[in-house]
């Protein structure tokens, strides 16, 4: 059975270099540190060469910034669908950072290179306007808590959000108080959204004794107790 050759950094050169020849730059390799330098009349390209994309490849490319403005990092062609969220994020951080980026694709003898952008200052404010939405949303959640009842950083642990701590609002004056109206509550500081949260019932803990009034369930006293820090700081209101 035939071997497949272990591609390496220096398979990158070739076909780069052949595309920058056709355009009419000048290419040199290894010269002062840099992988790749590329030149037309005063126009200087640099670009690191890396098998795989990796802080050490993004490091090195920022520093080859101190010498030029047109600087790119180029890595084979990756195998993970170029659709998904993982190549988006990962061409978001290249643009971020002012690089372009190249792919280059090995098959069989043919090797191709393809430049998926070029290096251009990156403009903040129009991606802050782009995702205008997504922001008011984390502002909207944000105004939505009383507290921070979240640690950073965790994983598999169940988040506090604003409707969940809203729901345990609720339902810490309605152990406390017993029987109310959701105009009741609303004069108590839960909020606009209590006629709907008690309706809904989405956990479970509420329960209708008689039209527009309201009580604690029994699933609601058993499991609002998962959430002591929660409780106590309503408790004190």
């Amino acid at each position: 059975m035939k071997e497949v050759k272990k591609i390496q950094e220096s398979d990158l050169y070739q076909p780069i270099q052949s595309h920058f020849v056709k355009e009419g730059y000048q290419v040199y390799g290894e010269v002062k540190d840099c992988d790749i330098a590329v030149i037309k009349d005063e126009e200087l390209i640099i670009i690191e060469l890396k098998l795989n994309l990796t802080v050490d490849l993004l490091m090195q490319a920022a520093k080859r910034q101190r010498l030029s403005e047109f600087v790119y990092i180029a890595i084979p062609k990756p195998k993970y669908n170029r659709r998904s969220k993982r190549w988006t994020d990962i061409c978001h951080l290249v643009r971020r950072l002012d690089l372009g980026l190249i792919l280059v694709t090995f098959s069989g003898n043919t090797k191709n290179t393809e430049i998926i952008f070029h290096p251009t200052p990156f403009n903040r404010k129009k991606l802050i306007g782009k995702n205008k939405r997504k922001r008011q949303e984390v502002l909207k959640e944000i105004s939505g808590r009383s507290a921070d009842f979240n640690i950073g950083g965790s994983n598999r642990t169940q988040i506090m959000t604003a409707y969940r701590e809203n729901c345990i609002q609720i339902a810490c004056y309605l152990e406390h108080a017993g029987p109310l109206s959701p105009k009741l509550l609303i004069e108590m500081g839960t909020g606009k959204k209590t006629p709907s949260i008690l309706t809904k019932n989405y956990y479970g803990w509420f329960e209708r004794i008689k039209r527009g009034v309201y009580i604690l369930s029994e699933k609601g006293h058993k499991e609002i107790k998962q959430y002591p820090e929660v409780c106590k700081f309503y408790q004190k209101e």
